[in-house]
């Protein structure tokens, strides 16, 4: 299961942590076990004064296509939530070193809102962010509801969280969801560029600087608690569950 997810230590010195998504035939859809290993990376990274930036990537076509399906399904007929997904979540929102992304074609619920936590997204203009969270009943989630409309006004917000509507890469950068498009073959490197321009600056100078610039996190991890009880709530509803009945006949 861990082979899911490829931590590595990178960088010039050694000062870059990559956590990349390595599920391929699920299209890198996240279990929970892939979530506990992801936060598990990231509280020792930030913990390890010798690193310097996060870098989080998926796989060529695919950053995340977001949930597995099975485990909302086993929720919906049940079973528990857990609390790997919240655990996850609030790492992103609490983290106190940079976190850059590369996304390269599917980034689908959760792998479109943990952009907005990032602080430097790059993705190829083929990406596609689509968060079809009321198309399954659900609600938004990573506290995207409170992150989205600061960073891409009410209708952008709107139209992608809550109409469902995808963006390709260029429009995720109109929008203010991303940093910059680049070309495939050109992904990796710009991301790794940034980060070793990042890992290179003065620590605690950086620090400060991404802590005046981001949001306050109490307020973020509020709303994230707000939006996993409604989330759960949904998650264990009767619409919901005939939204995932017929998501499943659809794939088979």
């Amino acid at each position: 299961m861990t082979d899911h997810i490829l931590i590595e230590r990178t960088g010039d010195t050694g000062a870059i942590n990559v956590i990349r998504f390595n599920r391929p035939d699920k299209k890198n859809a996240i279990t929970r076990a892939m979530y506990a290993t992801m936060a598990k990376a990231l509280i020792e990274g930030d913990r390890d004064e010798s690193l310097r930036v996060h870098v989080m990537l998926g796989t060529p076509g695919a950053f995340t296509s977001g949930n597995d399906m099975q485990d909302f399904m086993a929720v919906a007929m049940g079973g528990s939530m857990g609390t790997e997904v919240l655990d996850f979540l609030a790492c992103l929102a609490t983290l106190k070193k940079p976190l850059i992304s590369g996304v390269d074609g599917l980034a689908i619920g959760v792998g479109t809102t943990i952009h907005m936590h990032c602080d430097l997204t790059f993705a190829t203009p083929e990406s596609r962010f689509h968060t079809p969270f009321v198309d399954l009943a659900l609600v938004p989630e990573a506290g995207s509801s409170l992150l989205a409309p600061a960073a891409m006004g009410h209708q952008k917000a709107f139209a992608l969280l809550a109409a469902g509507i995808p963006f390709s890469g260029e429009e995720a950068e109109r929008a203010g969801l991303i940093y910059k498009t680049v070309s495939a073959d050109q992904l990796e490197p710009a991301v790794f560029a940034a980060a070793e321009n990042l890992a290179q600056k003065p620590p605690q100078a950086l620090a400060i600087s991404r802590r005046l610039v981001k949001p306050d996190p109490e307020p973020v991890m509020a709303r994230m608690r707000q939006e996993a009880d409604l989330f759960t709530s949904q998650l264990k509803s009767a619409e919901a569950l005939a939204a995932f009945q017929a998501f499943m006949a659809r794939k088979k």
